[in-house]
């Protein structure tokens, strides 16, 4: 497996991936609106989108990183906003690699810290962000958040 970060001409590869994600999350699929909004983020820089793929260069999962800015610490943060891992493909580590690859990135870029929020029921993605070193920060009715620290 390997991950990288894709570029706004690679956006193709993870479509179906943020289309299944948002089916995930109890909303219709609509690949053109899929496929819009990642290409957006990426024209605009507005994010950081990585991918892990197979030994045939098949997409098994991504990531997607918003930056959120801290100034008292004057410093840029990351977001981890969107984590999926292909049905055919979890628990063979993916997911793992995926947050691997973000929170290297993060600590080279300078940041102190990586935020997520995950669904109250979703006790899967709770257990790896836990095992990894995330810290359950609070909840809402829908989401627990939790941080990391990466200085």
């Amino acid at each position: 497996m390997q991950v990288k970060r894709i570029t706004a001409a690679e956006s193709s590869l993870v479509t179906d991936l943020f289309n299944n994600y948002r089916i995930f999350y109890k909303q219709d699929s609509d690949i053109l609106l899929a496929q819009q909004f990642i290409q957006a983020r990426l024209d605009n820089n507005e994010s950081i989108i990585f991918v892990a793929l197979n030994e045939k260069e098949e997409p098994l999962g991504f990531t997607q990183l918003f930056p959120i800015y801290s100034s008292v610490r004057a410093v840029k943060n990351w977001l981890l906003n969107d984590l999926y891992v292909d049905a055919n493909y979890r628990k063979q580590g993916v997911g793992e690699q995926l947050i691997q690859t973000v929170l290297q990135f993060a600590r080279e870029d300078g940041a102190k810290y990586v935020d997520l929020s995950t669904a109250i029921d979703n006790y899967t993605a709770q257990s790896l962000y836990e095992q990894i070193g995330f810290e359950k920060q609070d909840a809402d009715r829908e989401f627990y958040n939790y941080r990391i620290k990466v200085d």
